[in-house]
């Protein structure tokens, strides 16, 4: 039998997990995709890599984590020419989100969709009250066909409102600068009974866990509203059977 110090820290974690399941919320978002806690492609699939840059990138890595195909999100610097770039010394960079994801179930033009719908494109010199160069609005492309992609789904997004002129540059990649830890799934570390929820992972398995990503993104309430509540339902069960470990969704 556990001691009742233990059994109170599990009861209050129960209690934590059904306000969060009573006050979660949808999005805009597209469908919901299968999560398991590994990272790995099923065989004979190999990732593709994405990177955007539109705003603070805490948030910005939210806005991936639940789509459908996507094995792992992390966030970091690009665009710059500075060799080692931190959070407090950016210098020429961008803050960015890396989204690693297989083609076979999502295509690049879909992850171009959410990077229009999840900022404002025609801000000058930041995102809402994150102003400066850092949170400028970039799409880094690899390669000739994710360029191609890029420029035609700019134009399209010109030609909905050709009052305000759409600043997103797009740029080759270069170099992904990977971001200080405490930056990586910053939603979810927001919510410390998702993460004992989870199991504490450490956080090189936070940077790679696809179930991570997903919960950062139902943290910050960025799943399609179907997800949401199917992931509500999940933590839900869990904490009714006891200790709370919550593997896949």
């Amino acid at each position: 039998m556990a001691a009742p110090s233990a059994a109170a820290g599990v009861a209050a974690i129960l209690v934590a997990l059904v306000l969060l399941v009573s006050g979660a919320s949808g999005a805009r978002l597209p469908a919901r995709g299968a999560a398991v806690r590994g990272a790995a492609l099923p065989r004979g699939g190999a990732p593709a890599t994405a990177v955007f840059a539109l705003g603070s990138f805490w948030r910005s890595e939210a806005a991936f984590g639940c789509l459908p195909g996507v094995i792992r999100t992390s966030v970091g610097y690009a665009g710059g020419s500075k060799a080692n770039p931190e959070y407090r010394n950016l210098a020429d960079h961008a803050e960015c989100v890396k989204v690693e994801y297989d083609p076979r179930r999502i295509h690049y033009k879909q992850l171009l969709d959410v990077f229009w719908a999840s900022h404002d494109p025609r801000e000058v010199f930041g995102q809402g009250p994150d102003v400066g160069n850092q949170y400028r609005s970039v799409i880094f492309t690899n390669g000739t066909i994710e360029a191609r992609l890029a420029a035609l789904s700019k134009e399209k997004e010109q030609a909905k409102d050709r009052s305000s002129v759409i600043t997103t540059q797009i740029q080759p990649l270069g170099v992904f600068h990977p971001a200080e830890p405490e930056h990586q799934k910053f939603e979810l570390k927001r919510k410390p009974f998702l993460l004992q929820l989870i199991g504490n992972l450490p956080e090189e398995e936070l940077l790679t866990s696809t179930l991570a990503a997903k919960l950062n993104a139902y943290a910050a309430e960025l799943c399609p509203a179907t997800t949401q509540k199917k992931i509500s339902s999940k933590i839900d069960e869990v904490a009714k059977k006891g200790w709370p470990i919550l593997r896949e969704i």
